[in-house]
């Protein structure tokens, strides 16, 4: 006797949460994300499909596999995952699940899924982020990126976090966690609407990241002045 899974049938998709690393192309074109455990090693887009990390010839979410993409059913519980030490630079995913699905107490893991927003962290100084920058390691064609503050950033390849919602497209929202006035969200160019206009928030960040970059390439042309091209201090 075959078992079946009790079907629902939703009058409109359910929503979950969920953390990652935010990763960027190498050239610098193209924004994704990449899970934290199983299928870590497949960056994803805003809009995409799960595929059995496995290699597995399935389709996911199979009922004898634990492929698929996961999520949990309160933001509080993704907010905990939050605190363990690996998972500190990574970001808050707000999820719509979309095609099929299996239902568990916390969560789901289910086909297709659409990232709706993107909650950035503070920096691992504490201060607010007002960049996404080079995390120190990555994947094949891909670097991946953490939270980083104006004083923090100096010189490492970054982009705030407006850009990296620009980058991502269809319709990505990113919102900065401290920064007063975040609901103002951030939307992909074709979006349709006002929405394509940066709020304050988004503005801010941005000229926050350009100031402390400016501050540190006038610290380098400083030093250089102090010990003039190439050669000792100048008396």
């Amino acid at each position: 006797m075959r078992l079946r899974l009790p079907e629902e049938h939703p009058t409109e998709p359910p929503t979950g949460y969920k953390i990652a690393h935010p990763v960027l192309s190498q050239d610098g074109n193209r924004a994704a994300f990449t899970g934290v455990s199983l299928g870590g090693a497949l960056p994803y887009g805003v809009v995409a499909d799960a595929s059995c990390a496995y290699g597995l010839r399935h389709r996911p979410p199979h009922r004898r596999c634990d492929c698929g993409f996961h999520c949990v059913h309160e933001r509080t519980d993704a907010e905990a995952l939050l605190c363990t030490a690996e998972h500190r630079a990574a970001v808050l995913l707000q999820v719509t699940v979309l095609g099929a699905y299996i239902r568990f107490e916390r969560g789901f893991r289910y086909a297709r899924q659409r990232v709706r927003a993107v909650t950035v962290g503070t920096c691992a100084c504490g201060r607010t982020a007002v960049a996404l920058a080079d995390a120190g390691w990555g994947l094949p064609g891909w670097r991946a990126l953490g939270p980083c503050c104006a004083g923090c950033v100096r010189a490492r390849p970054s982009v705030s976090p407006a850009a990296f919602g620009r980058l991502a497209g269809d319709g990505l929202r990113v919102v900065a966690a401290g920064v007063p006035g975040a609901d103002g969200m951030v939307r992909a160019p074709g979006a349709g609407g006002a929405d394509e206009e940066l709020g304050v928030p988004e503005l801010v960040a941005e000229a926050a990241l350009l100031q402390a970059r400016l501050d540190w390439f006038q610290t380098q042309l400083a030093r250089l002045g102090e010990t003039g091209p190439g050669g000792p201090a100048q008396g």
